[in-house]
């Protein structure tokens, strides 16, 4: 019982204490000081006597960025300058926004040899003309530096590129993307290549070599990290030029002229065959084998159908390595381009005799060597009546072979 009426007589006590409490804090007077030198002179009477104000609170004004903002580089400047910000500041604000304009103009106006992802080779006037465009727009970003803030801009960082090693996320697409996005996507990028290594160096410790399949599934998580990050056009632009099926694509068509209709038509096609290829690399189960086969056949009809039947041709040829080695022969030597068919029938009639000359165990060493200087002979016979004198001793001279 006494408990009792001892816990009421302690709320009781609180309740009146926190009452109390309540009181002089919103209805005693307060004294304000204020770090303003012009309102603390004002809290003084004249006769220096201090005055208590109840409830006042005196603040500075504030303003936003929006209102320094200006689309007018000198108008932002005379407003930046106005609200008292340091000259260096004011120097390195502005640096930083024409930097980053400009490096926006680069990477969107500027046309470069690794835009062109449909070419097995750069062109030499596009190279030309991108370095021409890069040089007028240094100029510009120079000039107009130095007519906003005076030469002393000049010890100021230019921030370009700011991923030298990295694919450049350039042109009309790749290039108009936020930088959030382009941030996010060489963060991609960084992991990707973390993980490849990682996997490598685990491979290589264990006295083993990596298996292409797992290489091939890393790709693919790439790919799907990028979908997540890219919308379909953009990331289709980064697959046409930076992907290994694009790159490897590239390098089958070395020698025909592509277009773009025609890269992005054969790739649209080749690509997810070459994923699924890829996915069964080392496989020798009879069903993978059988599978991988029907792939092949299937992306050797697309090309052929995308390609046409003269192209088609070409396009074979080229994926012949004597024809790729006569190719280098006849621009070695400087025979015409009409040679160069010819030029490989002789050196392909030539392989296949001196192979069948090894392969023939009837014969004793002295006949095979017989047999084989007699081929080169008529070879070096066949190759003077195609290329005439001229070029024939160029040819001698380089004593190039395919």
């Amino acid at each position: 019982m006494r408990g009792r009426v001892l816990l009421w007589f302690s709320l009781a006590l609180n309740a009146a204490l926190a009452a109390m409490l309540w009181y002089f804090f919103w209805y005693s007077p307060r004294i304000v000081t204020d770090r303003n030198p012009i309102s603390a002179a004002a809290s003084l009477s004249p006769d220096g006597a201090k005055v208590y104000k109840t409830n006042v609170v005196v603040r500075r004004q504030n303003f936003t960025w929006d209102q320094i903002e200006s689309p007018d580089y000198a108008t932002y400047i005379a407003k930046l300058r106005a609200i008292g910000c340091p000259e260096a500041t004011i120097r390195d604000i502005i640096v930083a926004d024409v930097n980053q304009l400009f490096a926006r103009r680069r990477a969107t106006e500027v046309v470069t040899a690794e835009q062109q992802w449909w070419r097995s080779e750069p062109a030499t006037e596009v190279t030309q003309a991108a370095s021409e465009k890069l040089k007028a727009l240094e100029n510009e970003r120079r000039t107009l530096l130095t007519a906003l803030l005076g030469p002393e801009w000049e010890s100021s960082y230019y921030p370009y590129p700011a991923h030298p090693n990295s694919p450049p996320l350039d042109g009309p697409i790749l290039g108009a993307l936020p930088a959030q996005v382009k941030q996010a996507v060489r963060d991609l990028e960084t992991r990707a290549t973390e993980r490849r290594q990682a996997y490598v160096e685990a491979m290589q410790k264990e006295g083993k070599q990596p298996d292409p399949v797992e290489l091939a599934r890393m790709r693919q998580q790439t790919r799907n990290e990028l979908a997540q990050a890219l919308n379909p056009e953009q990331l289709e632009e980064y697959l046409l030029r930076y992907s290994n099926t694009a790159s490897a694509l590239r390098e089958e068509l070395h020698g025909l002229n592509s277009t773009p209709e025609g890269f992005r038509a054969l790739f649209h096609l080749t690509d997810p065959i070459d994923q699924q290829l890829q996915l069964l690399a080392g496989n020798t189960d009879s069903v993978a084998v059988k599978r991988r086969q029907e792939l092949e056949q299937q992306r050797d009809q697309a090309i052929q159908q995308t390609l046409g039947a003269d192209d088609y041709k070409k396009y074979k040829l080229l994926q012949d390595p004597l024809y790729r080695a006569t190719q280098t022969v006849a621009q070695q030597s400087g025979a015409p381009q009409e040679k160069i068919l010819p030029l490989y029938e002789i050196y392909r009639v030539t392989e296949q005799e001196q192979q069948s000359i090894r392969n023939d165990d009837s014969l004793t060493t002295d006949q095979r060597t017989q047999k084989l200087e007699a081929v080169q002979t008529a070879q070096q016979n066949a190759l003077r009546r195609l290329l005439g004198n001229e070029i024939f001793e160029r040819y001698l001279q380089q004593n190039t072979k395919p």
